[in-house]
């Protein structure tokens, strides 16, 4: 036992490091064939494993240049422990599985991995060896059944790879096994083994994937769907043992988005790649069953991801087109999808779902008495509800023409949502704008955010036009405005929201713009165009904004300096009623300031105000410049800065930001790269530059409007502009910006034209 156990340890030592076997393949296949013992397969049928060939009868190959051993593995099993059994096959099913890996991998060498090849197709010629593995899937041994299964993965990814036909015993055990739902290991080890198997086919590099996966998929097709069926109308109440059908559920789910992700990617096109779309209440109806949070949440972003049209990303990122071509099945799938979801809304899924947290344990799962506190909401099941909600109402809407139908089940919807989210969002949301919600449940996951923002210009979009096409929206722009602001979708409060969370700092947007891992560009040029049209709104919720933030900060400095102790009692009316044209902005500030009248009474100025505003602008052009100055050593006597990380600019603290930005505002070496058009007309005047030295202490009273949201929002896209052209013109902008550079310098343009007097 001992040295057969040293010649197999030998053997994966040289494989493990790709070396090149010497003696002939069918001399090596006497020490991997696995050792089976008759407890192996006491839990299966006698017919399961009657293929297993008769290794006493095998004579050990003289040749092999390994430690001798003249007894054959079966017979040592009937005279040494288990324990033994179990290492020797453990390392039997881990040669194989490196053996496999090594021929897969491009690094190994030409000769070894075609000597591991062959050494495999032998194996997999001498014994129906799929069939002894899956004797293994029932033992008590929960490792030898794990490692029995990712062995049999690979064999099978191998076959397929190979272009070898599928064993017809396995193709039997796995739809004798998925056909229905059963409690059994099997289940989950054949769903396992399909979703591994699929994984690597998607990892393939090679362009024979889809026709890899096809091959694959065809045995199983119309399995799928009625084990779809059985599963999730199963009574949760009624199983004794529940982990066995969370475990079911949960491999199902992950094979489910693999099979939904090869529609998407790889344009295949089975049954089994639509039961999703086909049955969608079916999984609303698990979400009701009460079985633990992580399951539920789980299922929700499954959906989410779904619509979005996201499943199977991570694998697929890399290889899958910018933009994916029209896919009219598709599209009507989605449909039925969304109008599943907004469905079980109407029947009361947001008042009848529990998002509580759990507190997060260190080294247990319970809670010490005493030590209790609450743990507050579950805010991915937050925003994925929130996302999910918004996703569906856009496709919806998509295929949608009745404006006033449109605006119905909108407002209905996120009347509902907006009441769901409300209790769990501390503060609480301000009443006078309710387009803060999308910031504020978002805040800590920034793509999903940006969908949820795309999503929502898109909805605004969609009614702006239809409203115009019956001439609707010019006779009640008023009250349109209002709707649009009471049901938290106006996409300028949006954008000025995010600007505002991401300090006005344009690194955060060319960041956005830079990486794949957001639709950031796809929604900031559809905002900048909407922008161009609609730039006389945009100026009146920026006055808003200018007025919330002023009498916010004033009520701090009295607060603090002049009326510590006692409760401010100003009025706070909702503006958003007065709000009109931007011809109505100058008496909306003057309202505004008159409401706050009160601190004002105490020798706060606005202009004081303002000048808190002015910080938050300084800190925004010197982060622009460290991250896209590339230039080298050399250049460093222009002033230039080395590369700053995205990462690193988020926890830097402030006094190193406000450092950053002296340097670079005393640099001039990075106003010469500026484009030809930037230096023909600057954004504002030398006078009104003077302030935004570090050392002014008071604004001009005739300069709120440049210190205020608009200028900073123009100012972060002059920024922006400028570090998007110095990366091109070095060839480090992944794409080609040049249709974005135009909008952003007609937007400022725009903003220039605005400022001039008449």
């Amino acid at each position: 036992m001992e040295t057969f156990f040293e010649a197999l340890e030998q053997l994966y030592k040289k494989v493990l490091l790709g070396a090149t076997l010497e003696n002939d393949s069918h001399d090596y296949i006497f020490y991997l064939y696995p050792a089976f013992s008759d407890q192996d397969c006491s839990t299966t049928t006698s017919s399961d494993c009657s293929n297993a060939p008769d290794v006493q009868d095998k004579q050990e190959p003289s040749s092999v240049s390994l430690p001798t051993f003249s007894v054959a593995p079966m017979c040592l099993q009937r005279h040494s422990q288990m324990s033994s059994t179990r290492e020797i096959m453990l390392l039997q099913l881990t040669v194989i599985k490196v053996m496999i890996t090594r021929i897969l991998s491009v690094e190994t060498e030409f000769h070894a991995k075609e000597k591991y090849r062959d050494i495999i197709k032998i194996l997999l010629k001498s014994s129906d060896i799929e069939s002894q593995l899956t004797c293994m899937f029932q033992n008590s041994e929960k490792l030898l059944s794990h490692m029995a299964a990712k062995c049999l993965a690979l064999i099978l990814y191998f076959q397929l790879k190979e272009k070898i036909t599928l064993s017809n015993s396995w193709i039997s055990f796995c739809q004798k096994n998925i056909s229905e739902y059963s409690e059994s290991n099997k289940v989950v080890y054949c769903l396992w083994i399909l979703t591994f198997v699929i994984k690597e086919i998607f990892k393939d590099t090679s362009s024979q994937k889809t026709e890899i996966l096809k091959q694959f998929l065809t045995p199983f097709d119309t399995l799928f769907e009625a084990f779809y069926k059985s599963l999730l109308s199963q009574h949760f109440e009624n199983h004794q043992d529940a982990s066995k059908l969370i475990n079911s559920l949960i491999c199902f789910l992950e094979l489910l988005e693999l099979l939904i992700a090869s529609r998407i990617y790889l344009k295949l096109h089975y049954t089994c790649q639509r039961i999703l779309f086909l049955k969608p209440s079916c999984v609303f109806d698990v979400i009701t069953w009460p079985i633990q949070a992580f399951v539920k949440r789980k299922l929700i972003i499954f959906i989410k991801k779904c619509l979005l049209c996201k499943v199977g990303e991570d694998l697929c990122r890399g290889s899958v087109p910018t933009f994916m071509p029209p896919d009219n099945p598709l599209d009507v799938d989605l449909l039925a999808l969304a109008s599943a979801v907004l469905q079980a809304v109407d029947l009361g899924l947001l008042r009848t779902l529990s998002v509580r947290g759990k507190c997060s344990c260190f080294g247990g799962g319970e809670v010490l008495a005493g030590y209790e506190h609450d743990p507050g909401p579950d805010h991915v099941i937050l925003r994925a509800l929130s996302l999910l909600i918004i996703r569906s109402l856009e496709i919806k809407f998509q295929n949608c023409s009745s404006a006033n139908e449109m605006k119905v089940d909108y407002q209905r919807f996120m009347s509902e949502l907006l009441t769901f989210l409300k209790p769990h969002l501390q503060p609480s949301l301000q009443s006078h704008n309710l387009c803060e919600w999308l910031s504020r449940v978002f805040i800590e996951q920034d793509d999903d955010m940006l969908e949820a923002a795309k999503a929502l210009l898109g909805i605004y979009l969609k009614l702006t036009r239809e409203c115009e096409a019956t001439e609707s929206l010019t006779q009640e722009k008023e009250m349109w405005n209002h709707h649009t602001h009471e049901n938290g979708y106006n996409p300028h409060c949006i954008f000025l929201f995010l600007l505002k969370n991401i300090g006005f700092d344009p690194t955060v947007l060319l960041d956005f713009l830079i990486s794949s891992e957001t639709c950031f560009l796809e929604y900031f040029v559809r905002y900048l165009k909407l922008l161009q049209k609609d730039w006389d709104n945009f100026l009146t919720i920026c006055n808003y904004f200018d007025v919330t933030e002023s009498k916010d900060n004033i009520h701090i400095c009295c607060i603090s300096s002049l009326v510590q102790g006692r409760n401010s009692n100003s009025a706070e009316a909702s503006p958003l009623a007065v709000v009109g044209s931007h011809t109505d902005a100058h008496s909306w500030v003057s309202w505004a300031s008159a409401a706050s009248s009160e601190p004002l009474n105490h020798g706060v100025t606005l202009e004081k105000a303002h000048t808190k505003l002015q910080a938050n602008c300084l800190s925004t052009p010197g982060a622009s410049q460290s991250l896209v100055d590339y230039d080298s050593s050399d250049d460093s006597e222009e002033g230039s800065t080395s590369l700053c990380l995205v990462n690193s600019r988020l926890t830097s603290s402030h006094q190193e930001a406000m450092k950053k930005t002296q340097d670079t505002f005393g640099a001039s070496g990075d106003k010469k790269e500026l484009s030809p058009e930037s230096q023909s007309r600057p954004l504002v005047t030398e006078e009104s530059n003077t302030l935004f030295s570090v050392y002014c202490d008071i604004a001009p009273n005739n300069t709120a409007s440049e210190v205020g949201i608009s200028y900073r929002t123009v100012k972060c896209f002059e920024e922006l502009q400028g570090a998007i052209y110095r990366l091109q013109k070095k060839n480090l902008f992944p794409y080609n910006p040049t249709a974005l550079l135009k909008l952003l310098k007609h937007i400022e343009t725009i903003y220039n034209k605005s400022m001039t007097p008449s």
